[in-house]
């Protein structure tokens, strides 16, 4: 396999996939797969009015590259595209969009899930999310790789929840 095509982004904006479509083009490629993660209306009984994503841009496209080549290299994939979106995400926007090239569907559905997983874990984006009450809470992926529990709370005071995966 050449050299994978990495496409990274971080934006302000509703993102679309069909701005992406061709980064997967690839003339040697039998399967293209996508994840979209949106916002969705109701977690663990909760009503979420909205999602506030905020990041340290920088670092946060660092270890967005260095992923996105990790799985380009793991699961020989021909380009990634990898994107996720800052600011305020309404129940039913897109907030993160993944999408991978292959030769044979295989390692494209395979490479998602784990892309998606190391994004969550080892990536400095956070999720801010306020409920119908108008209360705001941050939730962490994965509070046991932090030691955090449901009463923690982030330097600015903000209530951390931990939230299981599923």
């Amino acid at each position: 396999m050449s050299q994978s095509r990495i496409t990274v982004d971080i934006v302000e904006r509703a993102i679309q996939r069909d701005q992406y479509e061709d980064h997967l083009s690839h003339p040697d490629v039998g399967a293209h797969a996508w994840f979209l993660g949106v916002t969705r209306r109701t977690t663990e009984g909760k009503i979420t009015e909205t999602l506030f994503y905020q990041a340290h841009r920088e670092m946060a496209m660092r270890q967005m590259q260095k992923l996105a080549t990790e799985a380009a290299q793991r699961f020989s994939l021909s380009a990634v595209v990898l994107v996720h979106r800052l600011g305020e995400v309404r129940v039913g926007e897109v907030s993160v969009m993944v999408g991978v090239c292959s030769g044979h569907r295989p390692e494209s559905f395979t490479a998602l899930p784990w892309i998606m997983d190391r994004l969550k874990k080892d990536v400095p984006i956070w999720k801010q999310e306020c409920d119908e009450q108008g209360q705001r809470h941050w939730v962490h992926p994965d509070g046991v790789d932090q030691g955090l529990d449901s009463s923690s709370e982030d330097p600015a005071g903000n209530e951390l929840i931990e939230r299981k995966k599923g």
